[in-house]
């Protein structure tokens, strides 16, 4: 982040996302103060957002897909990215965190845990004494 500011202040004015299971797109729309074409439109521009269609074909966002859009709509008006620039952005993003995910196991599956154990058993003769 440039200017030190947080990405949490930075959508600081987001919207509350209502604690349900599945969103309209007229109700996506009106949360994000952002018209339905354009959400359509970022479907196709963006691979990692794909809102399930209900037996009619009408869409139906998730959470994640709401929080995505939230991200979008962050990169492109407020960051001024371009849509190829926002897309590569998010990319390397989730590549970073499966980096980072990869990297936690590997370190858990070859970690000692003998000095856990002991402690852990320790613990346990004192509760024996």
């Amino acid at each position: 982040m440039t200017g030190g500011m947080s990405e949490a202040a930075a959508t600081s004015n987001a919207p509350e996302i209502p604690d349900k299971l599945f969103f309209r797109i007229g109700e996506v729309s009106t949360m994000l103060g952002l018209e339905a074409y354009v959400l359509r439109y970022w479907e196709t521009e963006f691979p990692s957002l794909s809102p399930k269609k209900s037996g009619t074909g009408h869409r139906l966002y998730r959470r994640k897909d709401v929080e995505l859009l939230l991200r979008i709509k962050h990169l492109l008006y407020e960051k001024r990215f371009t849509i190829d620039g926002a897309r590569q952005f998010l990319l390397a993003e989730a590549k970073n965190l499966h980096q980072k995910d990869i990297k936690q196991e590997q370190q858990a599956l070859f970690s000692d845990p003998m000095p856990e154990i002991r402690r852990e058993l320790a613990e346990i003769l004192k509760l024996l004494r």
